[in-house]
């Protein structure tokens, strides 16, 4: 993390030099595709299913999924290499962000700060507002991470990198994650080396298996990881969300349990979960099967549909036709 005197420097760095238009707005001056504009659109309008669960707040951190319009105007997102002196993860390509730390104010906040104190991005919510907040993934460390999406409207912010944790900042197209095709120019060297691979392995504590991805990044030759695991899986999803279809292969292995149900599983099971909740006052035995949950879930909203199939052939004949619609 960056210490008071690193933080002073930054505020000091982003006190306001441009002159916002009237209203304090900064308005998108690249021109949107119309996959674009929906695709945001699809983002803001995103509320995602609320976990019934209690977590140890020790145990949970928040990334920063930072996207910006194109010249041709597609949506890119901000990746970071990470420094290889870092104790996890060195040398990786990933979001920037980090653990919940005491004073924050929730997962917008942290995964904000973290990108703050990484890369300099400014935490005015103005330049860079809020597009939602997705629903948490776990991670191979033991911690629940929450993936907050924000769109960068102002083109004229430059990284101001955290040498210590971050080496350099990239783009990548979000488009590019429902596709096995890379999005950009091949040279010879890695013509034969695809784009998207995935691989099904054990989770430690967990039934099924987990399939993790990996994506190249066209920046090896320089040295720079391909993105996989947790980060793609992110990025996989905010990809489905914003464009609203189902990528070109299969997100998950036949037998893999989803995100609630691992997160339900290693909270009431791992002794670093469990420990975590019972220092703050919570009853890891008490956290609910999660499986059962889903099933009551679809059973309801079967239940639901039913219901409005009946009440449709009570309807008048005539206006049976728009109560379809």
């Amino acid at each position: 993390m960056a210490s008071n005197e690193r933080r002073s420097d930054l505020l000091k760095f982003h006190r306001p030099k441009l002159r916002l238009p009237s209203g304090n707005k900064v308005e998108l001056t690249t021109t949107l595709s119309p996959e674009s504009k929906q695709c945001i659109k699809n983002l803001a309008g995103y509320k995602p299913p609320r976990l019934p669960l209690r977590v140890p707040k020790s145990r949970t951190a928040a990334v920063l999924v930072a996207l910006f319009v194109g010249r041709k105007g597609d949506l890119y997102v901000l990746l970071s290499r990470r420094a290889t002196t870092l104790r996890t993860y060195a040398g990786d390509t990933s979001l920037p962000g980090g653990k919940w730390e005491q004073g924050d104010r929730g997962v917008e906040w942290t995964a904000r700060r973290e990108a703050y104190e990484e890369i300099g991005l400014p935490l005015d919510r103005q330049k860079v507002p809020l597009l939602c907040i997705l629903e948490p993934f776990l991670a191979a460390t033991q911690v629940i991470v929450t993936p907050v999406v924000v769109l960068v409207l102002d083109n004229t912010i430059r990284p101001l990198l955290n040498s210590q944790e971050v080496t350099s900042v990239f783009s990548h197209p979000l488009a590019s994650f429902l596709s096995d095709e890379s999005p950009f120019p091949q040279d010879t060297e890695t013509l034969e080396v695809r784009y998207h691979t995935y691989n099904d392995m054990k989770w430690t504590g967990l039934d099924g298996d987990f399939r993790m991805h990996r994506f190249l990044t066209g920046r090896e030759a320089g040295g720079t990881k391909p993105i996989f695991g947790l980060t793609a899986s992110i990025l996989i999803r905010v990809a489905m969300v914003g464009y609203a279809r189902d990528p070109e292969f299969k997100v998950s292995a036949p037998d893999q349990l989803s995100q609630p149900e691992r997160i339900a599983h290693m909270l009431k099971h791992h002794p670093t979960f469990r420990e975590a909740a019972i220092k703050e006052g919570i009853n890891p035995d008490k956290t609910p099967d999660m499986s059962q949950l889903q099933r009551r879930r679809r059973d309801d909203r079967r239940r639901r549909k039913d219901s409005q199939v009946k009440q449709t052939k009570l309807i008048d004949p005539r206006l049976r036709v728009r109560a379809k619609l």
